[in-house]
């Protein structure tokens, strides 16, 4: 099953790019720079940030509805990404290296079926998920932290 995964829209995330410190914590924001090559995943360039990188830790809601799947969690987004990666047909950079949770969703937010796939396995864990025509797009979390990572969605 062809598949498409994007990064999130950086527009939501312009005001904090650059804003002082004062303002990034009356809104629970962090800056910080990725002290090593990995273990920083971009949610909107859906690749590590290199050490050195500046970053905002922040909450974001992924699952936007109000049912019981609502939810939000921690990411990072670099403060220099001003375009939403996407790839279409294979995992993204960010996905290759980490142990996944891959929670299908129909199209009313519910969640389907779920299963986790270990570095390497994420293509063919996307692919399974999404051959069951219930599920219309598959949220990525790491399965260690729990963190969301993108979002995919048949081509």
């Amino acid at each position: 099953m062809p598949y498409r995964i994007t990064g999130l829209d950086p527009a939501p995330f312009a005001a904090l790019f650059g804003a002082d410190e004062a303002v990034l914590a009356a809104r629970g924001v962090l800056r910080m720079k990725a002290d090593r090559d990995t273990g920083f995943p971009c949610r909107i360039t859906l690749a590590d940030a290199p050490a050195g990188t500046p970053l905002l830790l922040l909450n974001h809601l992924s699952r936007t509805d109000d049912g019981p799947y609502r939810a939000s969690h921690a990411i990072f987004v670099r403060e220099d990404a001003r375009e939403a990666a996407a790839y279409e047909g294979r995992i993204a950079p960010v996905m290759e290296r980490r142990i996944l949770s891959l929670r299908g969703f129909d199209g009313t937010g519910l969640m389907v079926d779920a299963l986790l796939a270990q570095p390497g396995e994420g293509d063919a864990g996307l692919r399974k998920l999404l051959d069951n025509p219930t599920i219309a797009e598959v949220d990525a979390h790491t399965a260690t932290r729990g963190c969301f990572l993108a979002r995919a969605r048949r081509a």
